[in-house]
């Protein structure tokens, strides 16, 4: 398989999962500004809609959105990083799925684009009732769905390291914090952020 992304972009979800799972793959690092791959060629051509992630699957059919690509990865091994299909337990881990799309990625992006301040001020304060519920839900589990890391843990981990940059203040809910680190403990997302350049492998020094 092979992974189209861009380095902190949505991708990282199903780059995390890509590598939690241990199957074998390869990643294209596509610039988002000029719509290039690395190779140079039209990332228009490879994907219309022009946005990461893009998983291309070895007979060559592409697979775009984040939640239908995590779970096409997972469902290469049955119960690891997703319920099986058929019970309840996956439908609710759906029901997750979705709502970090709709109601957390999709109300991160305003954020993206210059509005004023008030609108801005507005958009965090929406956000600010989703962090509410999923600070409930991690109040009593390590994960989202209980004790196992899951496709949803990686989707909401990449969408929470946006807050930072995007002025999102989560440190209200210590629960937040916790678990982001505790995601970012795992090695395969240390191996994961490292590949894509935002954090440096844990033995390199820090400039003094």
């Amino acid at each position: 398989m092979k992974l189209y992304y861009s380095p902190a972009a949505c991708s990282l979800a199903p780059h995390i999962a890509l590598e939690e799972s241990r199957l074998p793959y390869t990643t294209k690092r596509v610039d988002l500004k000029t719509h290039k791959v690395a190779d140079g060629s039209d990332y228009y051509a490879i994907n219309p809609k022009g946005y990461v992630p893009l998983l291309e699957l070895d007979d060559g059919a592409r697979l775009s959105e984040v939640a239908v690509i995590l779970q096409y990865i997972a469902d290469r091994k049955p119960g690891t990083l997703a319920p099986d299909f058929g019970g309840m337990d996956r439908y609710r881990h759906m029901e997750w799925l979705n709502f970090i799309a709709t109601e957390i990625h999709k109300q991160f992006a305003p954020l993206w684009h210059p509005a004023p301040a008030e609108t801005h001020e507005a958009q965090r304060a929406k956000l600010a009732t989703r962090f509410e519920f999923v600070a409930k839900a991690l109040g009593t589990q390590p994960y989202l769905t209980g004790k196992q890391f899951t496709i949803a843990d990686a989707y909401l981990f990449t969408l929470l390291r946006w807050a930072g940059p995007l002025k999102v203040d989560i440190s209200r809910w210590p629960v937040l914090t916790q678990y982001m680190e505790r995601v970012a403990a795992r090695p395969a997302v240390q191996a994961v952020l490292v590949a894509e350049g935002l954090t440096k492998p844990k033995h390199e020094a820090t400039p003094a």
